[in-house]
């Protein structure tokens, strides 16, 4: 007869057949950033069909008119400065800037020789641009007309490239920024700064007036899906990638 199995106190045996391999640090974080990505697309496909069918525009309007005064429309609410400072913040997402802070990263990784995450970041960016004009071509949403632009624009609404692309490279550099500090304090602070530069560039396109609610809303969910995307792609195969191999010799 074979052996039996060792026995426990307090314990019982499992056959091999039952026992389950736990999972580690790095898959864990692959099934939770792979299923949050999962949520917010449902969320995207559910915003989007209310916006096709005109479901929002009364929560849109309705937020627009409350950032204006009530006797002047083309006048935002709050102190005469807050228009001027939103204008600053909303450059920040828009390609003038991104370009530049794009090409300074790139080029800093090129000289550190990381190539490999070089070409991960400029990938990232170029396929986020395309992947906005393609939805804003597809959706093909009119500006607000309720109350006057403080801000020149030429392209579809929906969804906000600025709120998109932002959320795309701040949150792209942010986890690369991560990858590289040691304490668990400063990868929050690096994950805050990106997303509060994300937030206040979709709230200033809301307040100047060029983009409804819920094409900031949509930005922002299609930004965070896509770096998520990104990012488990790059986890996926980093080792084949040399992604870490760059990071031992660069340190």
């Amino acid at each position: 007869m074979p052996d039996e199995p060792p026995q426990r106190p307090g314990r019982w045996w499992k056959p091999s057949w039952l026992r389950v391999k736990r999972l580690d640090r790095r898959e864990l974080g692959w099934l939770v950033v792979g299923l949050g990505a999962c949520v917010l697309l449902l969320a995207f496909l559910i915003l989007a069909g209310e916006v096709a069918e005109g479901d929002t525009l009364a929560f849109d309007t309705r937020i627009l008119e409350a950032l204006r005064s009530q006797d002047d429309r083309s006048r935002p609410i709050g102190p005469a400065w807050m228009a001027g400072a939103l204008e600053d913040l909303t450059a920040l997402g828009g390609p003038t800037v991104l370009i530049l802070v794009i090409v300074a990263v790139v080029g800093f990784l090129v000289l550190q020789t990381r190539y490999r995450t070089a070409l991960f970041v400029a990938a990232v960016a170029i396929t986020g641009e395309l992947v906005n004009a393609a939805m804003k071509y597809g959706f093909n949403r009119p500006r607000p007309s309720v109350v006057p632009h403080l801000r020149a624009v030429f392209s579809s609404s929906f969804p906000s490239g600025h709120a998109m692309e932002s959320a795309i490279v701040y949150l792209t550099l942010g986890a690369i920024l991560m990858r590289v500090a040691e304490r668990r304090l400063t990868k929050l602070y690096i994950l805050g700064i990106a997303m509060l530069l994300t937030f206040l560039v979709g709230v200033s396109r809301v307040y100047l007036g060029v983009h409804y609610p819920t094409d900031v809303i949509g930005g922002w969910i299609i930004g965070f899906v896509w770096a998520s995307i990104c990012w488990l792609v790059t986890q996926r195969f980093e080792a084949s990638a040399g992604i870490d191999e760059e990071r031992s010799k660069s340190a």
